[in-house]
């Protein structure tokens, strides 16, 4: 199942999404629910981001080539990670599939994509178990963690590096039914294929992350963990558009402007 969060009328509302078609509903995919009777056009409707999280998680470097790719820039030793390691990521950052990533004017050119795939939780948890984790999560979703590398460096919070405004396009919509194992992530930049990857070629995966987290953390309905990215990333700049695809998801796509351009 295809869940969407769309501008109702000028509310936020959720629907199934079938085919082409979307389907509002009473209710969220978080609680009870029902169909309405009413059938809208796929595009025809505006799309938000599919969910805000009362939480955003996100994992560092789990990703082995992504791991050497930043050691490489740096001049050190790859340095992976022992266990799994999340951080934290800030709501205002989030943008919806189709709108626009908008680059400061005070930004330096280093401006980097990453695709990720983004795991969305679907009831209150704690202490789940490597039997349960996956029993906990509602579907996945696709999220480009936009990146302003020179902020990244200098910046000891990563405080605008990672959550400036419009930085975290997510959607379109979150899909319920997959195999972890049989995902494909592919990046594009300006309809040229740059990275392709197993999306579950992580170092630490999904059910890791859960168990660990949540011997410490409450998970709630709506939370969500963004899992990193593989590979090297490029510079993105005023006018480009980028495409993360995940295969069995479907593709996140945006347009990069600059301000004051």
């Amino acid at each position: 199942m295809r869940w969407a969060r769309f501008d109702q009328n000028g509310t936020p509302s959720y629907a199934v999404v079938e085919d082409n078609t979307v389907i509002p509903v009473l209710g969220s995919p978080f609680e009870n629910w029902e169909r309405t009777t009413r059938r809208l056009k796929l595009d025809e409707v505006k799309l938000l981001a599919p969910v805000i999280p009362p939480t955003f998680y996100a994992a560092g470097m789990n990703y082995a080539e992504h791991v050497r790719e930043v050691a490489e820039k740096i001049g050190q030793k790859p340095n992976f990670p022992t266990q799994p390691d999340i951080g934290y990521r800030a709501n205002n950052a989030l943008i919806a599939h189709g709108e626009t990533i908008v680059i400061p004017a005070d930004a330096t050119d280093q401006v980097q994509y990453e695709g990720e795939l983004v795991v969305v939780i679907g009831r209150k948890c704690k202490h789940l178990t490597r039997d349960n984790a996956l029993s906990a999560v509602l579907g996945y979703t696709i999220g480009n963690d936009v990146s302003e590398r020179t902020w990244q460096k200098s910046d000891r919070t990563m405080w605008r590096a990672k959550n400036t405004d419009t930085f975290k396009p997510m959607g379109p919509w979150i899909e319920t039914e997959l195999k972890l194992d049989d995902l494909v992530t592919r990046i594009r930049l300006n309809g040229e294929q740059l990275i392709e990857f197993p999306t579950n070629h992580m170092i630490f995966g999904v059910v890791d992350y859960l168990v660990a987290m949540t011997s410490c953390l409450t998970l709630y309905p709506g939370d969500m963990m963004w899992m990193g990215t593989e590979g090297a990333t490029a510079n993105m700049k005023h006018g480009d558009r980028v495409e993360v695809e995940i295969s069995g998801i479907g593709t996140l796509s945006n347009k990069v402007v600059r301000e004051g351009m």
